[in-house]
């Protein structure tokens, strides 16, 4: 966009004089809330908020951007394909940002990318996503990081004795990054550890013998933990740490298995490729066939750590309800229903995309990260 010239101030004899713009940064908020109403793609809502600083502060105050998180669709974080651009410094200064591929599934040729530190992608280990946000370990340290800012935390040591294994550790943020409230809770082997972000220490909460979280969801505010063994509990952080297990009625004898996605008001189990929604209004909970997502599609990652996401009326932008866009690392995904079965009408595909090769001097990364959806974590606190 080219800037045009300033404009002078107007003065006029015997009257007040009156504040008028300078120019593109100078226009008022209520005037650039107005533009904010009527962009529909992400695309066009991150190209605003980077225009400049003043554009950026009147984004932020908008009042209502967590409505853009129902309109429209997670976008889909590449991390093993490399955009197009240079390697940039990274706000630390010591490293380098490396430039992602980015699919927006409203607009599958516009060309969005987003940075990720270079070493992270190289030595860190992905344990999981939220509000806007990935979570990464590496030897007794987490980092967060915002992938569309290439802004990052760095956490306290994670305690010694919580027997930290790769294998076994998972993320999630409680509450956005600024939020007073927000914590980071980790699970280990043995432990879930919580840290009340901009403390320097964990608080620790025993966990269940032979229960090793494998993930976490959040449903109408209510922490729930799971394993892949059909165990699920509770998480109660106030006033102090507990769990309570959720016990359910076992389907021909054997335990509910599965992975824990949440869409919309529906706590579902992704089972071997199906979904049935986990209804706990019984006790014990029971498992529920699922035929409709209520007007919503859903997006599951490839990385299983990653958060699943949906989204209402997708027919808004293009896409489908009642339908899963399960990520892939081969094509950018794949449809499904809910009975597991690929879906016939399936997305026409699209010219490849150029993939960058690395700049010159440097070595192509190779990411341990698989393809995820994730919305940019500028939506997830409305204006004040």
């Amino acid at each position: 966009m080219q800037r045009p010239s300033k404009l002078p101030a107007v003065s006029l004899p015997g009257r007040p004089t009156f504040f008028v713009p300078q120019g593109w940064p100078d226009l008022p908020d209520c005037l650039l809330h107005s533009i904010v109403d009527r962009l529909g793609s992400f695309r066009d809502l991150l190209g605003f908020a980077a225009t400049c600083p003043s554009w950026r502060s009147a984004f932020s105050s908008y009042p209502s951007k967590s409505t853009f998180l129902t309109k429209l669709p997670p976008l889909l974080i590449q991390p093993h394909i490399r955009a197009q651009g240079p390697l940039l410094p990274c706000t630390s200064g010591c490293r380098e940002l490396y430039p992602c591929k980015v699919v927006d599934p409203a607009n599958r040729n516009a060309a969005l990318r987003c940075w990720i530190p270079q070493d992270t992608l190289e030595k860190m280990t992905f344990i999981g996503s939220s509000y806007g946000k990935l979570i990464y370990y590496c030897n007794g340290y987490c980092r967060i990081i915002d992938v569309f800012t290439g802004d990052e935390v760095a956490t306290p040591r994670l305690p010694s004795h919580a027997g930290c294994s790769k294998l076994h550790l998972a993320g999630i943020l409680t509450a956005p990054l600024a939020s007073p409230n927000s914590h980071l809770l980790v699970s280990t082997e043995s432990f879930l550890l919580d840290l009340h972000v901009g403390n320097d220490s964990w608080s620790e909460l025993q966990l269940p013998c032979q229960f090793v979280i494998d993930h976490f969801v959040e449903l109408d505010g209510q922490l729930i933990v799971s394993n892949s063994y059909g165990r699920s509990y509770a998480l109660q952080l106030a006033p102090q740490h507990g769990l309570q297990e959720i016990k359910t009625k076992p389907v021909g004898g054997r335990p509910v298995v599965g992975r824990l996605v949440v869409c919309g008001d529906m706590l579902l189990i992704l089972s071997f490729g199906e979904f049935h929604r986990l209804d706990m209004s019984t006790e014990p909970a029971t498992r529920v066939a699922v035929e409709k997502l209520g007007e919503r599609a859903l997006f599951v990652g490839a990385e299983a750590k990653s958060t699943a996401l949906s989204c209402m009326s997708p027919e808004l932008w293009g896409g489908r309800s009642d339908i899963v866009y399960f990520a892939r690392t081969a094509r950018p995904w794949y449809l499904y229903r809910l009975c597991g079965r690929p879906d016939r009408l399936q997305d026409r595909p699209t010219r490849p995309t150029r993939v960058e090769p690395a700049g010159f001097g440097s070595t192509p990364v190779q990411s341990s990260v698989r393809p995820l959806w994730l919305y940019p974590s500028m939506f997830y606190s409305d204006g004040q």
